[in-house]
């Protein structure tokens, strides 16, 4: 019964290659050791990247790295898109968000957009979120799969192909792919709580989780998760110079009757929140030669943010001493997935269906709808400011075979089709929400912002991988898509490893993508403001977009070209090395700040494509403008990306696990393919824009890590440099200052005791040094003290790739049963 029941759990592993049972249990990956911040497991079968049967990551043609279930629990906070970042250089996590980003945080894999990167789980691809970021910054556009609904308690180990791999997955998958494999346990399973906080106040967060697997009947398992988590406020940002100054404290004195007072604008830090996770995972073999599998994610999560304070005189018979608006995040995200895999004439197959959708309902607490209140006299103070809704049904139908032709191992041909539609939604605020200027801190999304949009694709793949002769391997995929609304994209990939020894082998790869923009980058549509500025985020295929000319989106394309070398000097050594080059046409990327009025530089059209969206902007804001995505520009990503790990033996003192990881990548913008005239003298890019692709994540990240493993203790020791990261701001578009964060090393230490084989205890710190980034620019914070712009709140930039909390302490329980 065991064996059979095996067999299921690893084929739920297998999934996109379309292997029947038999090769799954045949293909079992042996046990291995789980070191710390290890990326490169020897030993383990990959299945991200290749259709072939059994390779193993060290045999793998393309730059694989693996994350076992151990590395990623010892991230310190429970929080999957962290704990790859950790322990991936190439991938860079955004650390703090502003207003809706901080509700879904980002990350970012070599360099590209979050869009640029495929999830799958089980090798099914995974939905994206409906909380598109919008604000200007190097996350600004993402709208990728939240890693975080996926608890770090239901995963086996994740995969992360470094590789264009559009031909192989369809769209998305220019800068890798991001492969997260459940666990498939039978029996047994663990639990873990986990507690923290950040050492100069905030951030406190609990965490409970946990697994079990059951056997349901002969043949199947199930394997269950359960994941709460709680995260609470955070705050590092200044003094408002609006509170302190002499002559707004003499004309409204209430201003010091808040007991925060003079920390009265709250933004710059973590929003709280409270979110609750389940994942299901299920395989049964129905005969030798077929089985069905299925698994499926549900989560919930509550938020509140913090938004920009509004003075005692905004709303003064409501709020008579001001007031902190809270936006807050209501958010439903879920996945099922149903297939059947079965031989047939010498065939595999693999038929499935997969159905994600992520629910965020926004509204407003604490807040006031000022020109309600002085029409009528009568204001909530609580709103529904709207809703957004991204779907997504994906169809699959994966073959494969094997074909002995004479060469040195046996052909394997794989093909496949799929049939996906794409929905997204944003549901309108309640009137309150939306009466003229809208609710202060997040206007309601207006009658016009409001619309239900789809997409169909239709796509059909054919790969063909083998070895011609001894030790040479040779794979190529070609695959065709059609979309409904952009036409049709053809790609392919060539991918070629030699090995001259066991010890040394080179690999190479050639490939071109595409990404079509996501459905949120066509038809978001919404009003930014603050005390100071309102700014419309505008759809790039409405009229208000023609009017300064924008005329929609189109899909980006790319090459990926990569060469790398893998070495094995010995039994306990592993080294990879591998240069890449992404280039990317048509990128789509977030406009610079347009500006209609108050700013250096102000465009007429801005105001006219204002006002043909429909949107109404707050009377007493001294600037407004527009934000817009657009095909603007060619850019090229050049970098390297160096693995090595080494495990020790070193006798009565322990064994001890070495790794280091480091990524070099280069980001430059070739060409800017529009100029609008309408805009003149404005750019669609300004500096700001510019520097958030180029500059605005480290170019240089390393890893070095140490597990020692002595008897019942186990200390686990990271050092991460983050290289330089830059970008440009101002106030009005007529001066602009750098942000700087230097080079910075920050530490990460736990120490694990485990008195029992069942039960482990662990302490540790992420930043144990209670590092901080460079703070934003002096001149920048004296212009914005002496204008009074609330701004100046912002102490340090919002881009920090380690962020702005300093370090962060836990101490963590888990059992094993």
């Amino acid at each position: 019964m065991q064996k059979a029941i095996l067999k299921g759990g690893v084929a739920a592993i297998v999934l996109h290659s379309g292997l029947g049972l038999a090769h799954a249990a045949e293909d079992k990956p042996p046990e291995t050791p789980d070191p710390a911040a290890q990326v490169a497991n020897a030993g383990v079968v990959i299945v991200t990247g290749t259709r072939a049967t059994g390779l193993k990551v060290e045999d793998s043609a393309s730059p694989v790295q693996v994350l076992d279930a151990t590395s990623l629990s010892r991230a310190g906070q429970p929080d999957l898109m962290q704990a790859l970042s950790q322990n991936l250089p190439s991938l860079n996590a955004q650390a703090f968000g502003s207003d809706m980003a901080a509700m879904t945080l980002s990350a970012r894999l070599r360099g590209l957009s979050p869009n640029n990167t495929l999830v799958l789980v089980n090798g099914k691809r995974r939905h994206g979120t409906s909380n598109l970021s919008v604000l200007g910054g190097p996350y600004q556009g993402g709208a990728a799969a939240d890693l975080n609904y996926i608890p770090i308690a239901a995963i086996d180990h994740v995969e992360v192909l470094q590789d264009g791999a559009a031909a192989q997955y369809g769209t998305d998958a220019i800068a890798g792919v991001i492969n997260i494999i459940l666990k498939s346990n039978y029996q047994g399973g663990t639990a873990s709580m986990n507690g923290g906080g950040y050492m100069d106040e905030g951030g406190h967060t609990g965490d409970a989780s946990a697994n079990m697997g059951l056997t349901p009947f002969e043949g199947a398992f199930l394997s269950l998760t359960a994941e709460s988590k709680f995260h609470g406020f955070s705050n590092r940002g200044g003094i408002d110079p609006r509170v302190t100054d002499p002559g707004t404290l003499a004309a409204q004195p209430t201003l010091k009757n808040n007991s925060l007072y003079p920390y009265l604008n709250r933004i710059s830090g973590d929003a709280q929140y409270r979110q609750h996770v389940f994942a299901a995972n299920f395989g049964a073999d129905i005969s030798n030669d077929a089985s069905v599998y299925s698994f499926a994610t549900y989560g919930e999560k509550k938020a509140r943010a913090f938004e920009n304070y509004r003075m005692p005189s905004r709303i003064p018979k409501v709020y008579p001493n001001g007031f902190s608006p809270l936006e807050t995040f209501n958010e439903q995200d879920y996945a099922l997935t149903l297939g059947a895999k079965f031989k047939a004439l010498g065939w595999h197959f693999d038929l499935s269906s997969t159905y994600g959708k992520d629910v965020s309902k926004i509204g407003v607490a604490s807040s006031a709808n000022v020109s309600l209140f002085n029409d009528t006299g009568f204001t909530p103070t609580e709103f529904r400011a709207g809703e957004f809704h991204a779907g997504q049904l994906t169809n699959n139908l994966d073959l494969s075979r094997e074909f002995d032709v004479g060469m040195a191992s046996p052909l394997n041909v794989a093909a496949g089709l799929e049939q996906r539609r794409d929905t997204y939604e944003i549901v309108a605020g309640d009137a309150a929400s939306r009466y003229k200027e809208g609710s202060q801190s997040f206007p309601g999304f207006s009658l016009t912002d409001a619309g239900s949009h789809s997409r169909t694709g239709k796509a059909g793949y054919v790969n063909v991988s083998g070895k011609p002769v001894t030790d040479l391997t040779v794979d190529l995929a070609a695959r065709y898509e059609h979309f409904s609304d952009f036409g049709n994209a053809k790609v392919g990939k060539l991918t070629t490893r030699y090995d001259f020894s066991p010890a040394v082998g080179v690999r190479a790869t050639y490939s071109n993508g595409f990404r079509a923009p996501t459905l949120a980058e066509e038809y978001y549509s919404a009003t930014n403001v603050s005390p100071r500025s309102a700014f419309v985020q505008l759809p790039p295929n409405s009229a208000g977009a023609k009017l300064v000319g924008v005329n929609g989106l189109k899909p980006e394309a790319s090459t990926n070209i990569s060469a790398g070398i893998v070495l094995h000097p010995s039994a306990n050594l592993a080294i990879t090395l591998d240069a890449y080059q992404i280039s990317i046409r048509d990128r789509i990327v977030g406009s610079g700040a347009l500006y209609g009025s108050g700013g250096a530089i102000n465009s007429p059209a801005v105001i006219k494509a204002i006002i043909a969206n429909g949107n109404v902007l707050d009377p007493t804001v001294v600037q407004t403008g527009i934000n817009i995505f657009s095909n603007a520009v060619n850019t090229r990503s050049r970098g390297l990306e160096f693995v090595a790990t080494l495990n020790s033996s070193y006798g009565e003192w322990g064994k001890v696990d070495w790794s280091a990881a480091a990524n070099y990548n280069k980001v430059e913008v070739t060409k800017i393919n529009q100029a609008p005239a309408q805009l003149q003298p404005q750019t669609l890019l300004d500096p700001s824009a510019i520097a958030d692709i180029e500059t605005a994540s480290p170019r240089t990240r390393l890893n070095l890590g140490a597990l020692w493993k002595l008897g019942k203790w186990t200390m686990n020791l990271r050092e991460a440099f983050y290289g330089r990261s830059e970008s440009l701001d101002s106030s009005d578009g007529a001066v602009w200052y750098k942000n700087e964060v230097k080079p910075t090393w920050i530490t990460d230490l736990e120490l694990a005791y485990s008195p029992t084989k069942a039960w482990t205890f662990a302490v540790g710190a992420n930043n144990l040094f209670n590092t901080y980034p460079n703070q934003v620019n002096a001149k920048l914070l004296a212009e914005r003290r002496a204008n009074l712009d609330n701004g100046a709140v912002t102490l340090y930039p919002s881009f920090s790739p380690f962020g702005i909390n300093g370090g962060y302490y836990y101490a963590r329980a888990s059992m094993k049963f």
